[in-house]
């Protein structure tokens, strides 16, 4: 009896044991939701009973340096019906015939729909991503339908449409893959849009805003009871570049109308290796990617991604004779006044080289702003290759800039050096070759700018950039700034540099550089026509320039794909370029226009009844008619300056040379 008692005695103390731990757990979980995590429970009960309809935030602004929005927003609209409101036939029916035409659907397929809202009690999308246009001719129906309510989003639009569309970027759906690595700090939606490309991918957190919307109150069956908050959405933060307009505007329509429609054109601060301009073309209008529901629907959307200024590489052709010319110069025993003969040609022993022009004796100037392929031929012949190698190296040749741009090309250093590692000769030919920038030599245009900007600032070399900052959209802070970056200097004597200066200047005031001469401003400027065995050949154009008596401020690359000249192809193209950045207006370059002769009068005779002759062949010394002349192939090209204009200037093409062996 005793051991009966203990043992109830027992299980009733575990009981109330079990039942002390329980209650314990109990009351730590209404700590937990009363008093720990309330906010977070608190926002859970309020998602049970309340409905959004999200409104997309306005993404932050692109801009330029002069404060162009070259990415901005514009209002959209979706509309929706509300179930809380009217539910008879005869109001579905007179709905769907008024909304029906305005939003380009079958009346019998709105209906539909309308009846599925009403079913399932919740709010239900008629419509999204309306423009402007059609939510004006929506709104005035909206006071005689209660049930139907029409919230504004923002969609991005792109007010100059294809400007810097390489750099800019576009937008597109979120996919499967992003959606799982989205940064969940950021409320996107399954529908939303991200960057795809360019900035709009790169400065993708800084741009996005956070979203609004409508909030509903509806029943525990999801139905819509009232509108209970219209929450304001945040726009996105603003985005800096370091972009002129009026130059990036020159370069892309330089580029669109040159010859082929194909190229790449860079400008560049060589005081600080800001990027002035980069553009690529053909380009593509971003706009495409993000267009209203209610507009006609774009049947390609096909692009080409590659940006030709970052990753396309080509011999750079005689605008390499800068380095050539510096070598030579720095090596010693240099004469710029020595004149060397130019027959059209070079006799390398086994074989001959030839130029593109017959231009007799030059000096230094002369050969530099006459582009003789001789003179540099000779000079590269008498100091070696390694001095122009070394030179090539001192300008970080075969190296890429380091803009931040993906997938940028180094492109490809030349020289014997590189050509030992691989254990290979190294011959003659190859020398010739790379005095003229070509042979196995390749740079891509954003290389040529920075070595014109290094020209242009004597030494130094920077590393490109394109952001300027980046600034809150309300408060105007500033959340991130760009610096210069130095990331190399070329040290060689001031006297060769004083050299080079006045050997380009020349080049531009007398030579084949001519193009760019422009009232005011102190140009420097060197052309190249670099070969192509695969086409017509590719047309170069580098420059520099400054106000008159003072230092450079602005170094461009021009690069026309099959341009064939690069005083013709890439020249009028960088004289834009040069124009619009220093705000001068003068009249357009063109051709001087070759005399027109007037034909001789017929004199009438009357007609007499003659028997026919057979025509006699002329005598041998009997005096021939002049023969019809034909055009050479590298015919001297005759152009006018605005004032005073020159005799004549020359365009240079260069000769197929090869690789002797």
């Amino acid at each position: 009896m005793l051991s009966t008692k203990i043992f109830f005695n027992n299980r009733l103390k575990t009981l109330l044991v079990l039942a002390g731990l329980a209650g314990a757990v109990v009351a730590l979980r209404l700590a937990d939701i009363q008093l720990l995590r309330h906010e977070y429970y608190l926002h859970l009960a309020e998602q049970n009973r309340t409905q959004v309809l999200y409104q997309t935030a306005p993404r932050g602004r692109i801009l330029t340096a002069d404060g162009q929005a070259v990415a901005a927003n514009a209002p959209s609209f979706n509309l929706y019906y509300l179930s809380a409101g009217p539910k008879d036939e005869n109001y579905l029916k007179r709905l769907a015939a008024d909304f029906a035409p305005r939003l380009q659907m079958e009346e019998k397929a709105l209906l539909a729909q309308l009846h599925k809202g009403v079913r399932s009690g919740k709010a239900l999308a008629l419509a999204e991503n309306l423009s402007p246009k059609t939510a004006v001719t929506l709104q005035e129906l909206l006071l005689y339908y209660p049930g139907v309510y029409l919230v504004e989003e923002n969609k991005r639009v792109y007010p100059y449409g294809s400007f810097a569309s390489h750099l800019v970027g576009y937008l597109g759906s979120m996919e499967g893959k992003e959606w799982k690595n989205r940064d969940l700090s950021l409320d996107y939606r399954l529908n939303a849009k991200v960057g795809k490309n360019g900035l709009e991918k790169k400065f993708e957190k800084e741009l996005k805003g956070r979203d609004g919307g409508v909030y509903l109150e509806v029943d525990y069956r999801g139905r819509v009871k009232r509108v209970i908050e219209d929450r304001k959405w945040r726009s996105g933060n603003d985005v800096y570049l370091t972009l002129n307009f009026n130059l990036q505007q020159a370069a892309e329509k330089g580029l669109k109308n040159s010859k082929t429609g194909r190229g790449a054109a860079v400008a560049m601060d060589p005081r600080t290796g800001a990027i002035l301009a980069l553009a690529t073309a053909p380009a593509f209008d971003p706009s495409m990617f993000v267009p209203y529901s209610d507009e006609p629907e774009v049947k390609s959307r096909k692009i080409s991604e590659y940006n030709l200024a970052v990753q396309g590489i080509y011999p750079p052709a005689s605008t390499f004779k800068i380095i050539t010319a510096i070598a030579a110069i720095e090596k010693g025993g240099f004469d710029p006044k020595k004149i060397i003969g130019c027959p059209g040609h070079y006799d390398a022993g086994s074989r001959v080289f030839r130029c593109w022009s017959t231009h007799g004796p030059v000096d230094f100037f002369e050969g530099m702003a006459g582009s003789c392929d001789v003179y540099f031929y000779t000079i590269a012949a008498q100091m070696g290759p390694a001095a122009i190698e070394k030179v090539q190296r001192m300008f970080q040749f075969g190296q890429p800039t380091g803009v931040d741009l993906p997938g940028e090309k180094s492109g490809n250093l030349y020289g014997p050096t590189k050509r030992a590692r691989n254990r290979s000769y190294w011959f003659i030919g190859d020398t010739l070759n790379l005095s003229i920038g070509q042979g196995e030599l390749l740079v891509t245009p954003i290389k040529m700018a920075q070595f014109a900007s290094a020209v242009a600032s004597k030494g130094k070399i920077w590393k490109p950039y394109y952001l300027d900052k980046v600034v809150h959209s309300q408060s105007g802070k500033i959340l991130k700034e760009s610096a210069s970056e130095q990331i190399g200097s070329v040290d060689i004597a001031p006297s060769t540099w004083d050299l080079l200066f006045k050997a380009l200047k020349h080049t531009v005031d007398t030579g084949t550089a001519a193009r760019v001469k422009i009232k005011g401003l102190d140009v420097y400027g060197k052309t190249g026509t670099a070969q192509n065995p695969h086409g017509a050949d590719h047309g170069w154009f580098m420059a520099f320039a400054g106000k008159e008596g003072q230092e450079p401020e602005i170094a461009v690359a021009v690069f026309v794909e099959f341009g064939e000249g690069g005083s013709s192809a890439a020249g009028p193209i960088a004289r834009e370029m040069l124009k619009a950045y220093f705000g001068i207006e003068d009249p357009v370059w063109k051709p001087r226009p070759k005399p027109v002769v007037a034909p001789a009068p017929v004199v009438q005779e009357p007609e007499k009844e003659t028997e026919k002759q057979p025509v006699a062949a002329p005598s041998a010394g009997a005096p021939q008619p002049p023969a019809t002349p034909q055009p050479e192939t590298n015919e001297t090209e005759r152009m006018s300056l605005p004032e005073p204009p020159p005799a004549h200037t020359q365009e240079e093409k260069v000769q197929e040379t090869g690789n002797a062996q």
